[in-house]
């Protein structure tokens, strides 16, 4: 084992020292193999809908690129596998390539990254010897049209690349100094670019027989006895999504390079599988993307990297039922195609209001603890009088089965009921307004407007659990001063 590969880094951290200060992202991958896929126009609305500020298209459709213009989402298209080999033959290509794809469509259209192929090492080998080609003289035909700075040039690659991804320290790559992985990592070094990982914990469940836990796949925190630790490094491992990435770092070390970033440009988990697929559930999907999402967001890295934030792209916008294989291969959309949600979602990161929103919603929180949100269940079905019948089995707000989807129903319709007579959505501090509409299929969660939500203006505990009103104050000073230190830490850089 080298020691230097287990404890290096040193570069990266100091990076993310800075890329911190702006924070992660989680994306979304908008598939096309969609048997009734809404226009172009529809798909950017719903995408501004849901706040979500990152999309990754797998080629470059006319049509969304005009239509996600003056939207201000970044957007990353693709090279299909079908044009690596002549973009690798060709500089032409290339040019005429970024030329109709690219330079035609911005400023107007935030084109941030073009990524080249899916998963070319593994999914089309023949083309891999061509692969870092492509994207040099893809780089070039930017630089050509002044656009390497704002366009980088990357290509999506699956954990497979790495044949034993644990325990991270000693992950290494499928490959030789003079392989295809060592002429990639070369370009994204020379280029500022960064490493695009394609990373499914489902599938590492679900393919691991039975070696690892599925609360750790699914971001659920483990008993201290069941904890994940490298034992070369101590490193504790809270989620396998956490392995994958500093497996992905660790093998770029084995190969001398540090200063790549890794942007994970897939993952996610199918709700709805086939007999022989019983770990796709609606549940299932709906804790990993929003346990996912709640991870991105607090900014940090795996333990190797703790300064460096995992930006994330969600596989998928919605079903794509067009895909072949198994049924689970059809189920990945966390939309239906009307726009609604598939399980209660929020692409924030945080249930808290957002912008200039007119309707408002009363959910329970993401940190609320299981007993204190069965006590807030409790009183919201009982002396709260809250509509419960539709959040028995059978009922179309009973699925996911789990407390905090129960609560939050309970407690957004006594709201809604009770607020304009004082009633708070606190419920013990277990319950937070948000703009996110969390309804999801047929079960529907009525708003109201926010110029009635009245929260704490009358005396605690008239209506519903109430926690002291100092808490909420800590929270706003806590923000206010975050938010003075980052402008602050802003100026002194520039």
């Amino acid at each position: 084992m080298n020691p230097d590969r287990c404890f290096g880094g040193s570069l990266l951290v100091l990076i993310g020292m800075f890329t911190n200060v702006l924070g992660a992202f989680i994306g979304i991958n908008i598939g096309t193999d969609v048997s009734s896929m809404p226009s172009a126009s529809e798909v950017v609305s719903i995408i501004k809908t849901h706040r979500i500020t990152h999309v990754r298209l797998y080629d470059a459709d006319s049509h969304m690129l005009k239509a996600l213009a003056d939207s201000g989402i970044e957007v990353t298209v693709g090279v299909t596998n079908e044009e690596v080999l002549g973009i690798g033959e060709s500089a032409s290509a290339a040019a005429a390539w970024v030329n109709k794809n690219v330079a035609s469509y911005v400023p107007s259209t935030n084109i941030t990254a073009i990524a080249v192929g899916s998963e070319v090492l593994t999914s089309i080998p023949h083309a891999a010897p061509i692969l870092v080609t492509a994207m040099n003289n893809l780089h070039k035909a930017l630089v050509a049209s002044n656009l390497n700075f704002q366009v980088k040039v990357s290509s999506p690659q699956p954990l497979d690349i790495i044949p034993e991804p644990f325990p991270p320290c000693t992950a290494a790559f499928n490959s030789s100094p003079n392989s295809t992985v060592y002429q990639l990592l070369q370009f994204l070094n020379n280029t500022n670019s960064y490493f695009m990982l394609n990373a499914y914990p489902y599938y590492g469940y679900t393919n691991g027989n039975g070696i690892f836990p599925i609360d750790y796949a699914l971001f659920k925190p483990l008993p201290s006895v069941k904890q994940i630790v490298d034992p070369n490094t101590l490193f504790h491992y809270n989620s396998m999504f956490d392995v994958m990435v500093d497996a992905t770092y660790y093998s770029m070390d084995a190969l001398n390079f540090s200063g790549i970033p890794i942007v994970v440009t897939e993952t996610g988990w199918p709700w709805q599988g086939g007999p022989n697929e019983p770990d796709a559930t609606v549940e299932n999907a709906g804790t990993f993307i929003n346990y996912l999402i709640r991870r991105v967001s607090n900014d940090s890295g795996p333990p190797s990297r703790p300064n460096i934030p995992i930006n994330t792209y969600i596989y998928e916008l919605f079903n794509e039922d067009k895909r072949p294989g198994p049924v689970s291969e059809k189920n990945w959309g966390v939309l239906y195609t009307n726009g609604t949600a598939v399980f209660p979602l929020s692409f924030s990161g945080s249930s808290q209001i957002m912008g200039n929103a007119t309707t408002v919603f009363c959910v329970a929180k993401d940190d609320a603890s299981e007993g204190k949100l069965q006590d807030g269940l409790n009183w919201a079905c009982g002396q709260g009088q809250a509509n419960c019948s539709v959040i028995q089995s059978g009922q179309p707000c009973y699925l996911p089965n789990n407390t905090k989807n129960h609560a939050s129903y309970a407690y957004n319709d006594y709201y809604q009921r009770m607020h304009t007579v004082g009633a708070t959505c606190d419920f013990g501090g277990t319950a937070t307004i948000t703009s996110n509409d969390p309804s999801y299929r047929s079960c529907i969660f009525t708003g109201s407007s926010n110029s009635s939500a009245r929260e704490g203006l009358l005396p605690p505990g008239a209506f519903g659990p109430v926690s002291p009103l100092g808490e909420s104050m800590k929270l706003l000073v806590s923000k206010v001063r975050y938010v003075i230190s980052a402008a602050c830490l802003l100026i002194i850089l520039l």
